[in-house]
């Protein structure tokens, strides 16, 4: 059995934010089998880097992913996160 996966854990997490603007770092910990200390630090560094952005409404976080950046990737520039997540999966649109 092997243990490797086509896509990073970072756009594992994208995924599950765009797919649902209020998952929990529990709910996508359980999902992707990771430790929920790992989806913060995955949530931190989408944020810092402006690929989502967190909203606090009262005790949930609402999360907007930013689908115009481009993958990080020099050779991948030229396709856009929204590119991507739309081979991954529907899309929540923000209200």
């Amino acid at each position: 059995m092997t243990t490797w996966t086509f896509i990073t854990n970072h756009g594992s997490v994208l995924a599950l934010i765009a797919h649902n603007t209020e998952i929990t770092a529990r709910e996508i910990a359980s999902q992707l089998g990771i430790t929920e200390r790992s989806v913060h630090r995955i949530i931190s560094d989408l944020e810092r880097e402006g690929y989502i952005t967190r909203q606090r409404s009262g005790r949930v976080n609402r999360y907007k992913v930013n689908h115009d950046l481009p993958l990080r990737r020099h050779y991948q520039k030229e396709t856009v996160v929204g590119h991507l997540l739309d081979v991954l999966g529907p899309r929540v649109e923000a209200e």
